[in-house]
């Protein structure tokens, strides 16, 4: 039994196999062209979806990468600026310590007034300083705005007291930036208190005339039967001790207790009460500020003030708190430059992983697909001369 194939079949057999190995061979060139092995995601679906979710984390990395470049250079903004300010509160320091000499005169020590005045003016300017494009570099989150205005001992902060961070690793967040107020605002004080009165009791003046007895503690003094009586209020809250002092009260005449000389005026009652607590912290403006008040005042001065030396004594403390405050801020900073280094490292480590997997998912093979496509080129060049004498067969060729 034989079968006859209609030539209508041979034709589209024939065709269909020669738009195929055509088709296979458009793919390949394609393949070799682009260097990529899966040209569309139907060519492989599993492939190119492993494909995207690469490409997306590998698109990720590369942001935290610029990300860490813009921190480490906010960074080294800030480290430049807290350069500066510890080179000027060393010397408003030494300043401060030439000014105790006892070869000095006032007019001497004036003379280093006028120059730790240019100092100050020179410190609000270095607070308020601005990097490469115009932002303020211990503004906080406004950093758009002079986070510092006023002058002298009476500069005020006027930024934000966040610390603004960046995103340098998937669950990491770094602070690009220090708040001027935590750096030159917030210093720990030595020797600075405030006070409260109740009743007919008022302060016209507290200064301290020892610092080494200085003990950092609260006090009240309560006035009872025309005397008074001085309590330490954080170890005795309730009272329950021998005062301090107990004295006849005298309007006008210092109170002196634990390194601090308190003056009283008025007339307290019965019960009413005068409260001293120490101020835990002080703006380094402030701090020089007095200094200067205290080097323009000179040695004469005036009953219940605080003696120079004293003043001196103190300012030194509270400047070297600032330093230190500072040198604290500039080691953070270090530190997070050091944490940078260490991620940019983990990253260039983990693109090329990204990327060598992208390769092993999606790069063609050349040396296979040069192959494939030399074959389905002769199998087409084959195809197409075969399909030419088949269907070019007739009767007549017989005849």
């Amino acid at each position: 039994m034989s079968f006859r194939i209609a030539t209508s079949t041979i034709f589209s057999s024939g065709t269909s196999r020669i738009s195929d190995l055509t088709s296979d061979l458009s793919k390949i060139q394609q393949q070799l062209s682009t260097g990529k092995r899966i040209v569309s995601p139907s060519d492989d679906p599993l492939g190119a979806g492993r494909a995207l979710d690469l490409s997306a984390g590998q698109g990720q990395n590369t942001q935290l990468t610029t990300n860490r470049t813009s921190a480490r250079n906010a960074l080294q903004e800030e480290e430049t600026s807290l350069t500066s300010v510890t080179s000027l509160l060393q010397d408003i320091r030494d300043n401060a310590i030439a000014a105790g000499s006892g070869a000095l005169d006032d007019a001497s020590r004036r003379d280093i007034a006028t120059s730790l005045q240019n100092q100050l003016e020179q410190l609000v300017s270095l607070a308020n300083s601005q990097g490469s494009t115009g932002n303020y570099l211990f503004a906080g989150y406004r950093d758009r705005s002079q986070p510092f205005t006023g002058s002298g001992g009476a500069t005020q902060y006027v930024g934000d007291t966040g610390d603004k961070a960046l995103q340098v690793s998937t669950n990491r967040q770094i602070a690009v930036g220090d708040s001027g107020d935590a750096l030159f605002m917030n210093i720990p004080a030595t020797g600075v208190n405030t006070t409260s009165a109740s009743g007919g009791a008022t302060v016209s003046s507290l200064a301290v005339v020892d610092a080494a007895k200085l003990t950092g503690h609260n006090y009240e003094i309560v006035f009872s039967g025309g005397n008074y009586s001085v309590f330490d209020a954080t170890l005795d809250p309730a009272h329950a001790g021998t005062p301090l002092v107990n004295a006849a009260y005298a309007a006008g005449q210092p109170i002196t207790f634990d390194g601090l000389q308190l003056t009283p005026t008025g007339t307290p009652a019965n019960g009413d009460s005068i409260t001293v607590k120490p101020q835990p912290t002080q703006s380094i403006f402030k701090t020089v500020s007095d200094l200067i008040g205290a080097l323009q005042t000179g040695k004469s001065v005036a009953s219940g003030a605080t003696p120079m030396e004293q003043n001196l004594s103190l300012a030194t403390s509270n400047i070297d708190h600032a330093l230190d405050n500072v040198l604290t801020a500039r080691a953070s900073v270090g530190s997070r430059m050091k944490e940078l280094d260490n991620l940019d490292d983990f990253g260039s480590a983990r693109d090329l992983n990204y990327s060598q997997e992208l390769s092993a998912v999606q790069d063609v093979d050349y040396v296979k697909a040069i192959s494939e496509f030399t074959q389905k080129q002769t199998t087409l060049q084959a195809s197409q001369q075969s399909f030419v004498k088949v269907t070019g067969l007739s009767l007549f060729n017989y005849l």
